[in-house]
């Protein structure tokens, strides 16, 4: 992957951006891909004067497909590998491509699209096995050794929890989830097939992607990316190096993460990732946290940095409780983290997600290291109306400010909810909520998503964000995810029609307006 130089990473002119997940592109293989919808939509934020495209985590995902709980934090996810592409490059036949689950609609299915797609990339890397030129298996071997331990870590991580029918690494037979010298030799050799194609599943993601951020390099696009704070527990990270994480000796969790009672939860929020042994890393100078890092930033040119309060203090859960409410704050790494990533990547080109219970040390330690925080105007807009606190469009400079995220429904969809519940009182509080919103954005509800993108855009914020949801003016069925809802997220994928249909050229002025071209 091409280094991007350090100028192009930060967050330093005003400027305007998109939210958008590749898994979310149109395309005719029934998921988003990093071939030419990508290429196109980077074209189309040029042709609109957008300047940054947001994405979610890049990784592989596992149970529940969520991008915030991947197999691996280094690794790229294979099922966004364009087909299209490796069908151009000779490795799949025309006929290959066709009858894909869900083709091109308006939802990734993806129950029946992933053993679809790993059948054709495994027919892929067969046909690339055989035909591949001597240049081309130089070219993967340059790869292997760039990217050194992690991909020969998750490559053999995956080839076994294939191998064991999808099971979990701590159910593997315990020479193996213990990670005995003998039996990792054993399995290189029983599985070197299924573990050579997983290095060619991401040596073809580091290219695909590698030409995206080219294109948009020379549009003018700032790809910006995202890293959880925490690894999952069924996870190349945590099998690999069990000893930077709180586990006992069986490899299971002591504490799990999560959040208290808030927005999304009255219990809580239970994510059930294990925790950091934080003085471990300390001792290693924090060295795979950087490497994370580094990795991050080869992807994009910079990375809004997942639940930054838990690097001041945590949320730590007993393991096996039900809900979090029984957890406790426990102080994180802080500042001697922080220094320790600066000192190592010569700057910090990161976005601070500072949502939720954020207390005066946590807004310290993130103004101590001068990165910018975020402002969800949905959340705003509720203290403004409800509690008056102060406009959200007077937010400060150093602020990175959303109409929604992937977590909160659409703005048309906030605008039509019911906050708390579906009592007479709710309703009657939401109506009023909603009618102080529509006169607070100006217009009416039909563009109520034109008003709350205005709002960002006229901000003091130097960068304003919108989900494309929000362009398209979708109501919930354009939510990405609903925060405590095991099944059924991160499926919606924008159209061609819809895409095709929406107003650019309004967006465009709105851009120009206000000084974000």
């Amino acid at each position: 992957m091409d280094r991007v130089p350090r100028a192009r990473r930060g967050l330093s002119r005003r400027a305007a951006g998109l939210l958008l997940h590749p898994t979310s592109l149109p395309g005719p293989v029934g998921i988003g891909e990093i071939g030419p919808a990508a290429l196109r939509w980077v074209e189309r934020l040029r042709e609109t004067g957008i300047g940054a495209w947001q994405t979610l985590p890049l990784g592989p995902t596992g149970f529940g497909d969520s991008p915030y709980q991947t197999l691996s934090s280094f690794a790229g996810n294979p099922l966004l590998v364009s087909l299209e592409i490796l069908r151009g490059e000779g490795w799949l036949r025309d006929g290959e491509l066709g009858g894909a689950p869900g083709a091109a609609g308006s939802q990734v299915d993806f129950g029946a699209l992933i053993p679809w797609k790993r059948e054709r990339l495994r027919r892929a890397t067969e046909a690339w096995r055989r035909r591949s030129s001597a240049a081309e298996r130089r070219e993967l071997e340059e790869f292997r050794q760039r990217a050194g331990g992690w991909l020969e870590d998750f490559a053999l991580f995956a080839a076994l929890k294939d191998a064991y029918g999808g099971a979990p690494w701590w159910e593997w037979p315990s020479s193996l989830a213990r990670r005995e010298r003998s039996a990792l030799r054993q399995a290189r050799r029983k599985w070197a097939e299924e573990i050579e194609r997983r290095r060619i599943e991401q040596w073809w993601f580091e290219r695909q992607w590698a030409e995206v951020r080219r294109t948009a390099r020379r549009a003018g696009v700032r790809v910006i990316g995202d890293v959880p704070i925490f690894s999952a527990l069924d996870s190349a990270d945590v099998w690999a190096r069990p000893d930077l994480f709180e586990l006992d000796r069986y490899g299971r969790p002591t504490a799990v993460a999560g959040v208290p009672p808030d927005y999304f939860s009255a219990t809580g929020q239970l994510w059930g990732n294990p925790l950091y042994r934080w003085p471990a890393h300390a001792e290693e100078g924090y060295a795979w946290w950087i490497a994370r890092l580094r990795r991050a930033l080869e992807l994009a040119d910079a990375v809004r940095l997942d639940h930054f309060r838990g690097f001041e203090a945590y949320w730590a859960v007993p393991a096996g409780s039900l809900t979090a409410a029984a957890g406790r704050w426990v102080p994180g790494p802080g500042a001697d983290f922080l220094k320790a990533v600066r000192a190592a990547l010569g700057g910090l080109p990161l976005i601070a997600e500072d949502l939720g219970f954020i207390t005066p040390a946590v807004t310290a330690l993130r103004r101590q290291f001068r990165l910018p925080g975020m402002l969800v105007l949905q959340f705003a807009m509720e203290r403004l109306l409800t509690a008056g606190e102060g406009a959200p469009e007077e937010c400060p400079v150093d602020t990175v400010c959303y109409t929604g995220t992937h977590d909160n429904d659409t703005a048309q969809g906030w605008l039509r909810s019911v906050p708390g519940g579906d009592s007479t009182e709710d309703a009657e509080r939401h109506r009023r909520l909603r009618e102080a919103a529509m006169r607070y954005v100006g217009g009416d509800a039909r563009d109520f998503h034109w008003g709350m993108i205005g709002l960002a855009w006229r901000s003091r914020a130097r960068l304003a964000v919108a989900p494309l949801q929000d362009v398209l003016g979708l109501g919930r069925e354009g939510r990405m995810n609903t925060p405590g809802r095991p099944a059924g997220n991160w499926r919606w994928r924008v159209t061609e029609a819809q895409s095709d249909a929406a107003d650019w050229e309004r967006l465009r002025r709105l851009t120009e307006r206000e000084g974000r071209l």
